[in-house]
């Protein structure tokens, strides 16, 4: 990507798929991927970091996918600083309209000391050489000097003056541990302005890791010294504390406009669809008093913050909930509404359908609505989700199930499931309660020998007749999954989501029958 036309833009990497989807419990399957991919583009990010292609054949089969699928956004993969890792990486982003690949090799001395065993002059010949290969591939290049705010200042600009010459088109400074402080990360951008030959023909760039809580502080302080580019997360998911927070950098920009004369991409009225996505992606729900998009970010319960909102909203809130795609009231959907209004608020909420699962999702649509008095965005929500996860082609799908449980008396079930040949089976167990019972009946068919290590039921949504959400995660051969369902009924939202695990394991073991696993380079694969 060229030096931006407007030296007031700053290009906006969202690393996700990458970085953030690094983070425990935040894995992400290929279809999952993909519908960030897209919420992404619709969000208007500049590039999209796609995944890491040599980590495994599921995230090449990612990067690829998305490289094929998304237009408008440049498309990231990223490698470490030997051919294996740039070759899989070029092949991987070689179908995108806009392809990027993302070199990254360690400088500090810690990280050349313990990690590398390598000599300052080894780190910047291995980085020249890196960088050289994957432009031979590639025109656009960015590279990473990894953990860069711990490394000597006069060495990293050596290091960065050098791959600019062989080169690199963008330079990521990564705070790869979340050390820096603001004053302290402002300078080293400042140094490297001041210091590197070359550098005003690049893109100066900033990944910051939020270990002490200033990811983004950090950002926009190297923002005021030049920097042109944030690598950052939606709900700043990432690494150990997570990354910077995209929606937090993207509001700062717009709404202190007066002070940092800068401005994005960002279509901001995406931020809380886009934010509300990958929490039912990846089961990670953020905190209610988030910035942005959290649950409390635009609540106001003091009698005195209510007194003056009711006389001027500016009195307690510096943005409008609208601005970043929250309704101050939800849209309320009944039985009534037809299949156009359905349609409307699901493209509202960021979902992109296909009419047959339109079709599907209004038929549920239609049921809940005689089961609950009004409709709220989330229960929208889940039943697209629901669509989109529906286990079609799956081994095994429920068709009915009984339970008993009560004070004094010993909890069953009975489970009824189709098999993908057609066959339809029947078992029964006993448990303690009724989630367990019927997990275990499930199992009796199935044949699963998995283990349950995370459990969770929340509701979707308001009333006493909201939906429930089941996520369940399981642990097959070392190995975890997890899956979510919603229902009215918390117990077949659980048998559903733990049936869509068990096919997801089951998938798995297939997969890995028929597809040989790539070699992985041994090195360790750290955040950039």
């Amino acid at each position: 990507m060229a030096v931006p036309s407007d030296p007031n833009r700053v290009i906006i990497f969202d690393t996700t798929l990458r970085d953030g989807e690094q983070s425990p419990g935040c894995s992400m399957n290929l279809h999952e991927k993909l519908e960030m991919a897209r919420a992404l583009a619709d969000l208007g990010v500049d590039v999209i970091e796609a995944g890491f292609p040599i980590a495994s054949p599921g995230d090449f089969e990612s990067v690829q996918a998305i490289a094929r699928q998304i237009s408008g956004p440049t498309i990231a993969g990223l490698a470490r600083c030997n051919p294996a890792d740039i070759d899989r990486a070029a092949d991987a982003v070689k179908d995108a309209q806009k392809p990027r690949i993302h070199v990254f090799l360690a400088t500090s001395a810690i990280h050349r000391e313990f990690k590398l065993r390598m000599t300052p002059d080894e780190v910047a010949k291995r980085a020249v050489e890196g960088v050289k290969r994957a432009r031979d591939r590639c025109a656009d290049i960015e590279f990473s000097p990894e953990d860069a705010a711990r490394t000597e200042l006069d060495f990293l600009a050596e290091v960065v003056e050098r791959v600019i010459e062989a080169g690199a088109t963008t330079l990521n400074i990564p705070d790869t541990v979340g050390y820096a402080v603001p004053e302290h990360y402002a300078s080293i951008i400042r140094h490297l302005k001041q210091k590197v030959r070359g550098i005003e023909n690049c893109v100066l760039s900033v990944h910051c890791h939020n270990d002490l809580g200033l990811a983004v502080a950090n950002s926009l302080a190297a923002l005021r010294e030049g920097a042109r580019q944030v690598e950052c997360t939606i709900n700043g998911i990432g690494e150990r504390a997570g990354n910077t927070s995209l929606e937090e950098v993207v509001m700062a920009l717009h709404t202190r406009r007066d002070f940092y004369g800068l401005s994005t991409g960002i279509n901001t009225r995406h931020l809380y669809p886009c934010s509300r996505k990958l929490s039912l992606v990846t089961g990670q729900q953020v905190q209610r008093n988030k910035a942005i998009v959290g649950q409390n970010a635009f609540a106001h319960e003091a009698g005195i913050h209510q007194d003056g909102m009711l006389k001027e909203r500016s009195t307690y809130e510096i943005m409008r909930p609208e601005d970043v795609g929250i309704s101050r009231t939800e849209l309320v959907l009944g039985k009534h509404s037809g299949r156009a209004a359905l349609k409307d608020r699901i493209g509202h909420l960021g979902y992109h359908l296909t009419d047959e699962q339109l079709n599907r999702v209004f038929d549920e649509f239609k049921k809940l609505a005689d089961k609950k008095k009004e409709i709220y965005d989330a229960d929208i929500e889940a039943l697209a989700e629901n669509q989109l996860h529906a286990g079609t082609g799956s081994l095994w799908s429920l068709v009915g199930f009984t339970s008993t449980a009560g004070t004094g008396s010993q909890t069953s079930a009975a489970v009824t499931l189709r098999h993908l040949d057609g066959t339809v089976r029947r078992d029964a167990a006993v448990g303690n309660g009724p989630i367990d019972a019927l997990i275990k009946a499930i199992d009796r068919i199935t044949g699963a020998k998995v283990k349950v290590v995370d459990y969770r039921v929340r509701s979707v949504s308001q009333d006493m007749d909201a939906q429930g959400e089941a996520t369940i995660e399981v642990e097959h051969n070392g190995r975890r999954s997890r899956a979510r369902a919603v229902s009215v009924d918390v117990v077949e939202a659980s048998a559903l989501a733990y049936l869509e695990v068990v096919n997801r394991v089951v998938s798995r073991q297939l997969r890995d029958r028929l597809k040989p696993t790539d070699n992985v380079p041994p090195e360790v694969v750290p955040g950039a």
